[in-house]
């Protein structure tokens, strides 16, 4: 295959007339051909070039610089300092691919530095410059994924040329049946696996964990029924950083996969984040984990980055397309083509079917759709509240528990609801609908908020005008971060009320923990659910009224204490569509699919989501258990 898209792209280099120095190598490059020439007009004029080859032979394509035009690095960076003054910046070469970072927190640099005028260096320098934004407060994560990353140029470019091998080689069949195979996630909420397979190609879709399961066959996707999945596998598609998402993708790595691994720009560092978080968890509790960093890191340096919108050659018959799920930061509705509009796929992972204050509503047109794979996690009950109301009827237990010399311990994941719900507290704050308080924020939240502030380009419109505008909106004064275990003991000991935002979610471990024994005595406080409780997991027994609470303390003994605390739960923040939200999007959805296929929720959801759906579709409706497998062409 390489040698004929080099013959194609030589041919046409050579109709330009610029000398045999056009072309001094051509490689893959993950999803994409890298060229390079050592004509510094070709590498000029490299966009307009660019988009003339990919009409030409169908695949993304990237020009670089050769090493012999690169302007020495020493002079670069004294043309690059000389040009942006005082603005605060980090400059980091990278010679493997002739990029020159320019990273930076300052919104007024990324304001100065113009599309016109970083092509103006790049052809000064002959070097590719990206503009990377480094997060408003010092993110361990993203410093952690650069050493994966950058540590060894030399295996990560073997990476993505592997990677671009398994892509683009010979096709052997015609496009035919298309299966799809629930490993995970049928009839139940996490462990999402889906496996698609083609005559041709073999492909997940999302591979997590089941975070209230007691036994590894419930905890982990089926693929003891495939043992040699991961010699068979082609590609894994992520929709997004949560663990019931993506939990088990160091597993593969663990047992020989060395295949891409496709999500978008903001999922890989959260992804990571919540890897090694349940590292140090298991380190901390005795537990033996079910992979090391080491896979961790293997699984980093496999993820091929997208942004919503472009289309990618994953297999020689199947591209994939992102979408906004409006779910959390990047998350991802995930369009498979098959073969030449042979058969058409949308898998929504998680999706929100409505506008909130840190995110746009899921995508809802597609150029096609023949089957559509959707969530159903809140399929069975409608909820009760618009979005106003909820935020109202929220203030109300806020101020009602505070006003009362009580506090309010709210668990939260670390990604997605955690930023959604300071946005919230943040604006009730702001327009007096609760009690100014002090606002503690606990946990991987705070990690993970800094990241969030690196990909402001993912936010709402209404969110990202804001960011942009200067508004940290993150790191409000309203906020107190904890930053140790004194400084946690500090507020524990504080009588006055205050609001606590603090991980894990499901009441699975973490910080939370700690509030949870210390405010679970008076009946003054409220611990107050906004997230999905998974069955199995504590949040979940404590809301069907368990009172009596036995944990695990830092000694590794048992403890048993009485929650007290009042125990609440407000429905319409979740990051789910609800019922309405499910049945809407039904709706709107362009083109209208031949088969839906409902997972991610428990039989009375996928069900109660099922039935109605008969009624609003003419399409075939299924509702799979896990193993179960649907041909859909």
């Amino acid at each position: 295959m390489l040698s004929k898209l080099r013959a194609d792209i030589f041919n046409y280099l050579a109709t330009l007339g610029k000398g045999e120095r056009i072309l001094t190598r051509i490689d893959f490059e993950g999803p994409r051909i890298a060229i390079y020439t050592a004509e510094p007009s070709v590498f000029a004029e490299r966009n307009s070039i660019a988009r003339d080859l990919v009409n030409l032979i169908k695949k993304r394509i990237v020009i670089r610089p050769d090493e012999s035009i690169r302007m020495p690095q020493e002079e670069v960076k004294k043309i690059l300092k000389e040009t942006l003054g005082n603005f605060p910046a980090n400059i980091v070469f990278d010679n493997l691919m002739g990029e020159v970072v320019i990273e930076s927190n300052s919104q007024e640099l990324f304001n100065f530095l113009t599309p016109e005028r970083v092509a103006a260096l790049e052809r000064q320098i002959n070097w590719l410059i990206t503009l990377s934004r480094m997060p408003l407060m010092p993110s361990r994560t993203l410093e952690k994924v650069k050493k994966y990353l950058y540590g060894d140029g030399d295996d990560r470019v073997e990476v993505l040329r592997r990677i671009g091998e398994r892509i683009f080689r010979e096709q052997l069949f015609e496009p035919g049946e298309v299966s799809i195979t629930v490993l995970g996630s049928g009839m139940q909420v996490g462990r999402s696996a889906l496996l698609v397979r083609t005559r041709e190609s073999c492909v997940l879709l999302d591979f997590g964990i089941n975070a209230g399961a007691s036994k590894p066959v419930e905890m982990l996707p089926r693929i003891d029924f495939f043992p040699d999945l991961v010699d068979k596998l082609d590609a894994v598609i992520i929709t997004h950083s949560h663990m019931d998402h993506h939990g088990a993708l160091p597993l593969l790595f663990k047992y020989g996969y060395r295949g891409p691994v496709y999500m978008t720009e903001p999922t890989m560092p959260l992804m990571v984040m919540e890897h090694l978080d349940y590292l140090n968890l298991a380190a901390k509790t005795g537990q033996y984990p079910l992979y090391g960093e080491q896979e961790v890191r293997l699984a980093a340096r496999h993820v091929v980055p997208l942004r919503y919108g472009v289309v990618t050659n994953i297999t020689p018959d199947i591209r994939v397309t992102f979408y906004n799920a409006g779910h959390i930061l990047g998350s991802a509705i995930a369009h498979l083509h098959v073969g030449e509009g042979f058969h058409n796929i949308v898998y929504t992972g998680d999706f929100k079917y409505e506008r909130t204050r840190m995110l746009d509503p899921a995508t809802s047109k597609f150029p096609r759709i023949e089957t559509l794979i959707l969530e159903s996690t809140y399929g069975a009950t409608p909820i009760p509240f618009t979005r106003e109301e909820t935020e109202r009827v929220f203030a109300e237990h806020v101020t009602r528990t505070v006003s009362s010399g009580g506090s309010v311990l709210i668990p939260v994941p670390a990604v997605g609801r955690a930023q959604e719900i300071m946005l919230v507290v943040k604006n009730l704050i702001e327009s007096k609908m609760i009690p100014e308080v002090p606002v503690i924020l606990d946990g991987l939240l705070i990690e993970s908020t800094s990241i969030y502030s690196s990909f402001p380009e993912y936010f709402s419109a209404e969110s990202r005008d804001d960011f942009l505008g200067g508004d940290s909106l993150f790191f409000s004064d309203y906020f107190v971060k904890v930053k140790s275990l004194n400084h946690r003991e500090e507020i524990l000991e504080s009588k006055e009320p205050m609001i606590v935002l603090a991980t894990s979610g499901m009441l699975e471990g973490g910080p939370v923990i700690s509030y949870l024994r210390s405010l679970s005595e008076s009946e003054k406080n409220l611990l107050l659910f906004v997230s999905y409780q998974v069955e199995g997991t504590l949040g979940r027994k404590i809301l069907k009224g368990m009172r009596e609470v036995t944990l695990i303390n830092e000694e590794g003994k048992q403890e048993v204490f009485r929650l007290s605390m009042s125990v609440e739960k407000v429905d319409g923040f979740s990051g789910h569509s609800s019922r309405q939200q499910i049945l809407s999007y039904l709706k709107r959805v362009s083109p209208k699919p031949q088969n839906v296929v409902f997972v991610h929720g428990e039989p009375e959801a996928v069900n109660s989501v099922a039935r109605t759906a008969r009624k609003i579709l003419d399409a075939a409706i299924y509702t799979p258990r896990n193993l179960d497998t649907i041909v859909v062409s």
